[in-house]
């Protein structure tokens, strides 16, 4: 079932540029959806490092269980992404599918099954037939490029419910030479990761070593991934990973702590963080995109705590959605969090206008100026505890009936 565009899609498409050594190849494999891609093929140049995250839960994906067995090798050749089904909660049939894609795309791309890495979003519970893949994955080995088109082919290829396909590079320079870094997602429902993403994929011609790779993706999802959440819940699927070819030659670095790398990190953590929001913007059914900000905490760990509390709470969620400036909801979303907190000095604002201070409504409060605020796409919720220096940012977007809709009839 197709949905109408989310009003907080961005106006265009960034053009995202080739990036040495890797070609992309999309195409209908007939997973679940009819005249649509549903299968993305990534080719990789010998070489190519890789590292990920993955979902925390504890019912994990047969593909996640892969990703994690083939991920101490290091060393990634191809990348296998279909949606429309998880193959999640499949048993023996879904590692025997896995273990069957992969060696159809070894196949396909001249490699090893244990130097591809595979990802599925969509329903869970039902059985994945990678017979399926058959010739398809030959087919996009031998057709697969490196335009620009590509890249939004391939987000394309992997959305669900999402409404429009999340896209986002940089360019930086790395000792002596200059990099690319393309990234893509996907996600819209079932968005509450830990220690990783609903689908992501960011690859850069950089030369690095797992091991760096792995640190610098580890460091940039706390502030990335980790802050983002649409609806509370944790995927079976959660896949973040980083590929880089190691074509733009730049001199070696063995340490993520080494200073050349300063810049490279920052423009992968913004990086992250720009896709992160774009999942929040594509939420289910939203209309609001809302940035949560705590200040004031006991420590960082515990603001964070606090601003998930009131980004996960479904009621100033449709406070947010029927634009009611309802700072009530989100005292009651800071006091059941367990953290620290102080009735009598929380501070609590809507955009610019501060509505409650010191345990009250604030005696300068405005109710036009209040719901003038809650009226933007675009709104930030900040609540102050006072008690410490503990900051946290999240992000996420309101609850409304369209929510339900979705996934009132998901699997039909």
């Amino acid at each position: 079932m197709s949905h109408p565009v989310s009003p907080l899609a961005p106006q265009t498409l960034p053009e995202l540029p080739p990036v040495a050594g890797v070609r992309l190849a999309t195409a209908q494999a007939g997973i679940r959806y009819r005249g649509r891609t549903d299968v993305l093929l990534a080719v990789f140049a010998p070489g190519t490092q890789a590292a990920g995250v993955f979902t925390r839960s504890k019912c994990p994906s047969a593909a996640v269980d892969w990703c994690r067995g083939q991920l101490p090798g290091g060393e990634a050749r191809a990348l296998v992404v279909n949606s429309g089904n998880a193959n999640a909660f499949t048993g023996l049939k879904g590692r025997e599918a896995v273990e069957l894609t992969a060696r159809i795309a070894a196949g396909a791309a001249g490699c090893a099954p244990g130097q591809v890495f595979i990802a599925s979003t969509g329903v869970i519970g039902e059985p994945l037939d990678a017979t399926k893949f058959e010739g398809v994955l030959a087919d996009c080995a031998a057709s697969a490029g490196s335009g620009p088109e590509t890249w939004a082919e391939a987000a394309r290829a992997i959305m669900t419910t999402d409404t429009f396909p999340k896209l986002a590079t940089r360019r930086v320079r790395l000792g002596d030479a200059e990099v690319t870094l393309n990234g893509i997602a996907k996600g819209a429902g079932m968005i509450a990761p830990d220690m990783a993403t609903m689908l992501s994929f960011v690859v850069t011609d950089a030369a690095l070593p797992a091991a760096v790779l792995q640190a610098l993706l580890d460091r940039g999802v706390r502030q990335s991934f980790n802050c983002v959440t649409i609806d509370g819940d944790t995927s079976t699927s959660d896949t973040l990973m980083l590929f880089a070819t190691g074509a733009a030659g730049n001199d070696a670095v063995a340490s993520a702590e080494d200073p050349r790398l300063r810049d490279f990190a920052a423009a992968l953590d913004d990086l992250l963080a720009e896709l992160a929001q774009l999942v929040a913007r594509d939420g289910e059914g939203a209309r609001k995109f809302v940035t949560v900000r705590v200040e004031g905490a006991t420590d960082d760990a515990s603001a964070h705590r606090i601003a998930m509390s009131i980004a996960n709470s479904p009621l100033v969620k449709t406070a947010v959605a029927g634009e009611d400036a309802n700072w009530g909801r989100v005292v009651m979303a800071v006091g059941k969090a367990g953290e620290p907190a102080d009735r009598d000095r929380l501070a609590i604002w809507f955009g610019d206008v501060r509505v409650a201070v010191a345990g009250a409504r604030d005696p300068d409060y405005d109710e036009a100026e209040a719901s003038a605020a809650m009226r933007r796409q675009d709104i930030v919720i900040r609540v102050g505890l006072g008690l410490g220096e503990g900051t946290a940012r999240v992000w996420t977007c309101d609850l409304t009936k369209a929510y339900v809709e979705i996934n009132g009839d998901y699997r039909s």
